[in-house]
C-alpha cells in the first residue's frame, strides 16, 4: 500500500533552518509529482510547494518563496523540504502528499490521494 513517512521536524528559533524528509513506498515515486502541505494551529491546510517527477520544475507558495526549497532523490524514494529563515508563522504540522488528477496549484486547485502522518515544526524563541 502507499506509504509516506515524514521526519525532520522539531523546535527551532526564528531565523533557523530545518530539513524535512518524506520517504515514499508502495508506488512508483519517480513517476509522481509530490507536494508539501502544512497546517498551522487552528487553521486550515495550506499548500506549500510542489515538485514534478523529474525534479526539474518546482512551485512555491508566496509565503515561503525564497526561503524554502523542495527537492527529491528518486533513487532513494525521498522528498525533501529545506526550510531556511524560519518565522514564527511557519509553525505547523508539515505533510508530504501525493497529488491526484485535478491538482493544479497555479489555479488554487489542491487534490491529493495520499498523505503522510505529518511532522511538527515549531518556530519559537
Amino acid at each position: 500500500q502507499v506509504q509516506l513517512v515524514e521526519s525532520g521536524g522539531g523546535l527551532v528559533q526564528p531565523g533557523g533552518s530545518l530539513r524535512l524528509s518524506c520517504v515514499a513506498s508502495g508506488f512508483t515515486f519517480s513517476s509522481t509529482a509530490m507536494s508539501w502541505v502544512r497546517q498551522a494551529p487552528g487553521k486550515g491546510l495550506e499548500w506549500v510547494s510542489d515538485i514534478n517527477s523529474g525534479a526539474g520544475i518546482t512551485y512555491y507558495a508566496d509565503s515561503v518563496k525564497g526561503r524554502f526549497t523542495i527537492s527529491r532523490d528518486n533513487a532513494k524514494n525521498t522528498l525533501y523540504l529545506q526550510m531556511n529563515s524560519l518565522k514564527v508563522e511557519d509553525t505547523a504540522v508539515y505533510y508530504c502528499a501525493r497529488p491526484k488528477l485535478g491538482h493544479d496549484p497555479m489555479f488554487e486547485k489542491y487534490e491529493y490521494d495520499a498523505w503522510g502522518q505529518g511532522t511538527q515544526v515549531t518556530v519559537s524563541s
